[in-house]
C-alpha cells in the first residue's frame, strides 16, 4: 500500500486532540446559507446604462457585502475544469512527495499545511495548499501540464481582478491606473486549496476565521460548500455556484478606500465526510507599494505592504492570529 496522501493532522496535532477542553474547540453553530450579490458582467459590454449600472453593483456589494459573485467573467469553464484537474491530481501526490517539492517548478516552502504554530484545536487549519508566486508560473516554458494551465488562469484572472478594480476605484473618483503599475505579475499569487475530509471531530476550520492581506481575491470553488462569511454580525454559509467566480474585498483595499470597501472575514469548514478543492487569486503589490487613502478624515496611517506583512507574521507568531488593519488606525489624541 503506497504511502497517503494526506497530511499527518492527527499524528502531528495528537497533543491538541488528546482530551481537548471544549473551549478549545471551534464553536460552529449552525449557520444559514445565503447567496451572495450575483453580477453579470456581460452588461459591462452592453452600452453605456447597462455598463453603468452593473459598475454600481459591483461598488455596492463591495461597500455592503465585501463579497459577491461574478458571471460571463471571461474565464471558461474548459479552462476551469482543466485547472481544477490538474489540481486534484497534484494534491493526490504523497505527503511527503509535495513535502519536498518533487516534480514541480514551485519555489521551496511554496506547500504548506495545518498550522504550525496552533496551541489549540479551534487555531488549527484542516487544510493543505500550494501558495504560489506567479513568478513560478508566467513563462516558465512549460514545465509541465500543471505549469501550462496555471499560466493560462493566471493570466486571465489577472485580467479580470485588474478589470473589478479599476472599476471600483472609478467609482470612489480615484486613478484607476495604480493597480496595473503597483500589481504586477510578479507580486500576485496563486493559492490552490484542499481540505481533506475530516472525520475526526465534529466542526474543525479548514481555515480559521480570517480577512485576506491583498487588494482583491478571485476565487473558484467547488461544489461542497464550506465558505462561510461574516454579515451583520453574523456568519453565513456561501451557496456554491458552479458558474461562478467569488470575489471578495482585501484589507489593503480596505484601508486603499478609507473604509468604504469592506474586508470580511471569513473562514472554511471542514467537511467530515467529502474533501473540497478552490483556487484563490490574490491581486497584491510590491512590498515597497504605500497605502494610502486621499479621503479625509483618514481611518488609517499611511504603511507599506510589506510593513503590513510583517506585521501580520508577527502577530499570527505571537499571538496565534492575525489582528490586521486595527494595528495601523490612525492615532487620535
Amino acid at each position: 500500500m503506497g504511502e497517503s496522501a494526506d497530511p499527518p493532522f492527527e499524528e502531528t496535532y495528537k497533543r491538541l486532540f488528546a482530551d481537548a477542553p471544549p473551549k478549545s474547540l471551534p464553536e460552529l453553530t449552525a449557520v444559514a446559507e445565503c447567496e451572495l450579490p450575483l453580477i453579470d458582467l456581460r452588461q459591462l459590454n452592453l452600452g453605456d446604462y447597462e455598463g453603468e449600472a452593473c459598475k454600481k453593483q459591483i461598488a455596492r456589494a463591495s461597500r455592503e457585502w465585501g463579497f459577491f459573485q461574478v458571471i460571463n467573467h471571461g474565464v471558461s469553464p474548459e479552462l476551469l475544469q482543466k485547472m481544477r484537474e490538474e489540481q486534484v491530481r497534484l494534491f493526490k501526490k504523497p505527503f511527503h512527495d509535495k513535502m519536498e517539492n518533487k516534480g514541480s517548478s514551485f519555489s521551496a516552502g511554496s506547500y504548506r499545511w495545518g498550522t504550525p504554530s496552533a496551541t489549540c484545536l479551534k487555531q488549527l487549519s484542516w487544510s493543505e495548499a500550494f501558495h504560489v508566486s506567479l513568478n513560478d508560473v508566467l513563462g516558465s516554458g512549460g514545465f509541465n501540464s500543471l505549469s501550462r494551465i496555471m499560466e493560462q488562469f493566471a493570466k486571465v484572472v489577472s485580467e479580470l481582478s485588474q478589470k473589478l478594480v479599476e472599476i471600483l476605484a472609478e467609482e470612489l473618483g480615484e486613478r484607476s491606473d495604480f493597480f496595473k503599475e503597483k500589481c504586477v505579475a510578479s507580486t500576485c499569487y496563486l493559492r490552490l486549496n484542499r481540505y481533506p475530509r475530516c472525520p475526526v471531530v465534529p466542526h474543525m476550520f479548514g481555515i480559521m476565521p480570517h480577512t485576506d492581506s491583498d487588494f482583491i481575491t478571485v476565487l473558484h470553488q467547488d461544489h461542497i460548500g464550506g465558505l462561510q462569511l461574516v454579515k451583520d454580525g453574523n456568519w453565513f454559509a456561501v451557496k456554491p455556484n458552479d458558474e461562478a467566480l467569488v470575489i471578495n474585498i482585501g484589507d489593503l483595499f480596505q484601508a486603499w478606500s478609507n473604509n468604504v470597501y469592506k474586508s470580511v472575514e471569513h473562514r472554511v469548514v471542514a467537511n467530515p465526510h467529502k474533501e473540497r478543492f478552490s483556487t484563490a487569486y490574490f491581486l497584491c503589490p510590491s512590498y515597497d507599494t504605500v497605502i494610502d487613502s486621499s479621503a479625509e478624515p483618514r481611518v488609517y496611517r499611511s504603511f507599506s505592504f510589506g510593513e503590513y506583512r510583517k506585521q501580520v507574521q508577527e502577530d499570527v507568531k505571537n499571538f496565534g492570529h492575525k489582528i490586521g488593519l486595527p494595528r495601523f488606525f490612525v492615532q487620535t489624541q
